[in-house]
């Protein structure tokens, strides 16, 4: 039997890399014979890079770049030919916010972008997904050459009070280069639905403050480009995608970016069941999170599809509506606290068990 294994990441236990090759252990202990293909998967958040890495081999380049708080921090691009990769997340990612999320700035991530263009590369995609800030993309545009009558660098409570934004400098020192902004999110800047609103209470901004924060972003907004922040994606990474939009990014859903990288198709096809996997299984998988994007593909082969999760939170139907045959929980098997000091044992053990039911 020819199994396709393709996970997310497991977040703050495993990598996507990591939990394959667990899944991949467990498997071959009841059915050693089985043919297994592993294709980790990503969306555009943490392990975007590492995961067209290993898919699509190219040079590593490190990188020092500025994180949400001031301090360097370490960071790469992957050049594959005259195309580069870059993660949001490692430059502006949530696990290096440990400050005032108002002063919170996504500059690293220009940084990056900089970094890419500096070493040769005519296309940037940018994976969106797993930041930890809310500036409307602010950081990223000043990286790049924009300027203003306030700090653009400082996070969104220096936005406050915007009257002036010149994107000219930033358009100009990308002349000739194509961004890609890899992300899922279809949410605009600002608004009920927009990055303040939808994700600044993930990143530390308390509920009182969603609509101050949000009206900061509406002024620096309609001094920058006001018709960009109300496209869909301008939301994403608290407003990295709305910069990205504004210099004239396309955006490409992260999942079917990565998909296409590996040749998921092709791999689906040639197997007889795909085993996809993340830490929480929930609804919210199908906003162009990895299992639901590896379950459209799986269902395009026609073959089934089976879920294994730190924390399974739907029920049968639902699962079924995100294409997800069954999905198995670790903490159900055993508990939160092994799921959580020894994920790859635990995640192994979960897939022999479920090898018991699926191999034939």
């Amino acid at each position: 039997m020819r199994v396709l294994i393709a996970p997310d990441k497991f977040a703050g236990t495993l990598t996507a890399v990591e939990a394959a090759a667990a899944i991949a252990e467990g498997w071959r202990r009841h059915a050693p014979d089985d043919v297994l293909d592993l294709a980790p998967m990503a969306d555009g958040g943490p392990g975007f890079v590492d995961v067209l890495h290993a898919a699509l081999g190219g040079e590593l380049a490190a990188a020092t770049i500025t994180g949400p708080h001031g301090a360097p921090v370490p960071a790469t691009v992957l050049r594959v030919g005259a195309t580069a990769y870059v993660e949001s997340a490692q430059a502006a990612g949530l696990h290096l916010c440990d400050g005032d999320p108002e002063a919170a700035t996504s500059r690293g991530v220009g940084e990056l972008v900089l970094a890419a263009v500096d070493g040769g590369a005519t296309t940037v995609v940018v994976g969106l997904g797993g930041s930890g800030t809310t500036d409307g993309g602010a950081g990223v545009l000043a990286a790049l050459g924009a300027t203003s009558d306030v700090d653009l660098s400082a996070g969104p409570r220096a936005l406050a009070g915007v009257s002036r934004v010149d994107l000219a400098p930033a358009r100009e020192r990308l002349a000739g280069v194509t961004l890609v902004a890899a992300s899922d999110v279809d949410n605009p800047l600002t608004g009920l639905f927009g990055a303040a609103k939808t994700f600044g209470p993930q990143k530390g901004i308390a509920e009182e403050r969603i609509a101050e924060v949000d009206g900061w972003l509406e002024t620096f907004a309609a001094a920058a480009d006001r018709r960009t922040s109300l496209e869909k994606g301008a939301g994403a990474a608290g407003g990295i995608g709305y910069a990205l939009l504004a210099l004239g990014a396309t955006r490409e859903p992260g999942i079917a970016l990565v998909a296409e990288a590996v040749d998921l198709a092709g791999r689906a096809r040639a197997a007889d069941l795909v085993v996809t996997g993340e830490g929480a299984f929930d609804f919210s998988s199908r906003a162009g999170k990895v299992p639901y994007g590896v379950a459209a593909v799986a269902a395009e082969a026609l073959r089934p599809c089976v879920a294994l999760a730190g924390q399974v939170l739907v029920g049968s139907r639902e699962m079924r509506a995100l294409g997800i045959e069954s999905a198995y929980s670790l903490v159900e098997l055993v508990g939160e606290e092994r799921a959580l000091g020894a994920p790859a044992e635990a995640l192994a053990e979960l897939a022999a068990r479920v090898a018991r039911t699926w191999s034939r």
